[in-house]
């Protein structure tokens, strides 16, 4: 039924996350923690906190704390920007990188298994409804902006 497809849609990133976030328990991993490391190490390194933020799609305040903690247990490094020195960058430390495999290895498996029935054709014709979707969405969301509000 139609009617379901955003429920369906809204519940697969929780359900995911639960999946992910039992099998890193066992590593001490919050899940705010190993997706602020997960994000970073995808984003690639000396990215400004901001950048990260928008990423995992959190304000950049909310993130101020966790990347304090992960930089408290020496996994992450934050540097002032050479422009700006009120801007931080981010870098992964070398103690954070067998974490990330470990990390890796678990998002891995979980996909390979949420996915399973799935063909590589199934997978690229969902990506495209997926995007559309998205799209469609997006352009609502801007033209819902720039109207008048009732």
């Amino acid at each position: 039924m139609p009617s379901t497809i955003g429920f369906r849609i809204a519940r697969l990133p929780h359900l995911w996350r639960s999946i992910i976030d039992r099998r890193l328990a066992p590593l001490g991993l919050t899940q705010t923690r190993w997706v602020t490391l997960y994000h970073l190490w995808k984003l690639g390194e000396g990215n400004p906190q901001c950048d990260l933020a928008r990423a995992i799609g959190v304000e950049a305040p909310s993130l101020v704390r966790t990347l304090g903690q992960l930089e408290a247990q020496g996994l992450v490094e934050r540097r002032a920007c050479d422009n700006d020195r009120r801007s931080k960058r981010l870098y992964l430390t070398p103690a954070a990188m067998p974490l990330l495999e470990q990390i890796d290895s678990v998002v891995q498996a979980a996909r390979k298994e949420m996915l399973a029935g799935l063909s590589e054709s199934d997978l690229d014709q969902l990506d495209k409804w997926l995007a559309l979707i998205e799209s469609n969405g997006m352009a609502i969301q801007a033209r819902d902006q720039d109207g008048p509000s009732a």
